[in-house]
Order: C-alpha cells, then structure tokens, then sequence
C-alpha cells in the first residue's frame, strides 16, 4: 500500500496590499456619492453609491478572507485552514448585490408618474470621479481576481459599479440636454438589471463549491479512465474531485493493482497532474484485497 501527497501552497502580500489600497479609493468616492445622491435626489446617483458601499463591504470581507487563508490553522479541527473563508465570503458579497439590486428597483418604482426634478451638471461630474476610482480598482484587482473567489467577489462588484457609473454619466448628459425627468430613472434600473445575473453567476460558483461539486473544467470520467490505463492498475475505485478555493483542487483515489504499487503510485500522480490535480492523495491496494472494494477501506 502507499500514499502520495502533493500540496500547493501560496500567499500573496502584493494582493493583500492592492485590496487595501482599493479600499481606499472606494471609501472615499462612497461618502462623495452619497453625500452627493442625497443632496440632488438622485436614484442613479445612490444606486451607484450603494453599489460602491457593497464594493467597500465586499473588499473588506474579501481582505478578511484572504488573510485567514494565508494565515492558515493550526487546530486539529481546521486541517485545511481557513481557506472556505474566501468561499462564504463570495456568498455574502452575491447576497449584497441582490440586496442592493432590489432596493433600487423598488425606490425606481416607487418614482413612477412622480419624477423629481434632478440637476445634471452634479451627476456628470461625481459620475466622472466615481468611474476613474472604479476604472483603477478594476486594474488593480483584475490579475488576482482569476485565483481567489474572494477578490473575485469584490472584483465583480467593482465591475458592476464602472457600469453604473457610465450609467449615471450618461442621466446626467440626458437630464442636462433633454430636461427628461426619467433618465435618472431610467438607468437606475438598468443598472440594477445589470448586475443581477452577476449576482446568480457569483453565488453559483460558491455554492458550486460548497457542495463539494467536482470542478466543471475536469472530466472526472475521462480522469478515471486515464487511471484505469496506468499499467498495473486494475481497478478504480473512490475516486473524489472537489475544490477547496478557485485554483486549488483536490482528488483522492484507491486503485488496485497486482504490480509495484511504488511504480503505481508515480504513475497515477503523474496522470492527476496531467488534469491539473497537483494536491492528490492516492491509495494503492493489491489486487485481491478483500478489505477494500467498490465501497472503499
């Protein structure tokens, strides 16, 4: 019998440093729009702010996350660390955004046949700070966002904002050159719309791998045949495929087998790699063995 283990671990001060200063920006440009909004009534204007307010909300819980993985556990009870940190963070941020989202749609409705008159010249102008803030959050998260569900979390939110913010832009030059009450409407909902699908998008790929799903990108099927071919192997059984965070998958695998279980064992990990499974911890039994079966050991 033999085990093989292969474990990838990594933090980053670089991403914890571009989330802080993101914060930052997103802190300052939030009390700008609010204050703003509040001001002029303008719903496009708070829509934009409140999705900034998720933003901020989203890079401090995203920070969270990222150190707890980094710092990791040393507690019998949390051998993986803290890396599902990321995960329920990504839940929360998807749960703000639907919040968000309902509440503009809501006040939206709540405006109509009864458009209050809103001064465009303010929204242009916080619209235009508001988008450059986004636009440099964006190129400071948008490398790290592809490894970490956290930054992705805040990532998306950010995103949703640049929109919003070119949405506001464009009330502003409607309500200054038409005088159209609605355009400040208008777009609110639209940005509201907008950023729902990214909402179900962000809270499936959590919940995807909350439920220990095997990853869309590996064709388990196919893993288990390539298993099956290793020579000497003569059966697969319990084998698992999950993700513990984006970019860190997991498999296990018992396989029998009549030759070398050392030659077996180099053999398979080297299939698993193949499949981008780098953290794998794989059994070898002889054939033969009454113990272990279709149900495992």
């Amino acid at each position: 019998m033999g085990a093989g283990h292969d474990h990838s671990h990594g933090g980053s001060d670089t991403r914890v440093g571009r989330m802080m200063i993101g914060a930052a920006i997103l802190a300052t440009f939030f009390v700008v729009e609010l204050v703003t909004a509040l001001s002029i009534n303008s719903i496009a204007l708070l829509a934009d702010a409140g999705h900034m307010l998720t933003d901020l909300v989203a890079m401090f819980m995203g920070l969270t996350a990222v150190l707890m993985a980094r710092r990791g556990s040393t507690s019998a009870a949390r051998t993986y660390g803290w890396h599902r940190a990321e995960v329920f963070t990504a839940v929360a941020n998807a749960a703000l955004l639907f919040g968000v989202a309902a509440f503009i749609l809501y006040e939206a409705f709540e405006r109509l046949g009864d458009a209050p008159d809103v001064p465009g010249v303010p929204m242009i102008v916080v619209a235009l700070a508001g988008l450059l803030a986004n636009i440099a959050v964006v190129l400071l998260l948008r490398s790290d966002a592809e490894h970490s569900l956290a930054v992705k979390g805040a990532y998306m939110e950010v995103v949703a904002d640049t929109v919003g913010s070119i949405g506001v832009l464009i009330a502003g030059i409607v309500t200054v050159t038409t005088s159209w009450p609605y355009a400040d409407v208008v777009v609110a909902v639209l940005v509201a719309l907008w950023v729902l699908p990214r909402a179900v998008a962000l809270a499936r790929a959590a919940l995807r791998i909350l439920s220990e799903s095997s990853p869309a990108h590996i064709d388990v099927e196919e893993l288990r045949s390539d298993l099956e071919s290793v020579d000497g192997v003569t059966g697969v059984h319990d084998l698992h495929v999950w993700t513990l965070v984006p970019g860190k998958d997991m498999a296990t695998a018992h396989l029998t087998s009549s030759a070398d279980s050392s030659r077996v064992l180099v053999d398979a990990r080297a299939v698993l790699a193949a499949h981008g499974l780098e953290h794998a911890t794989v059994q070898v039994e002889p054939t033969g063995d009454d113990d272990c079966g279709a149900h495992g050991c």
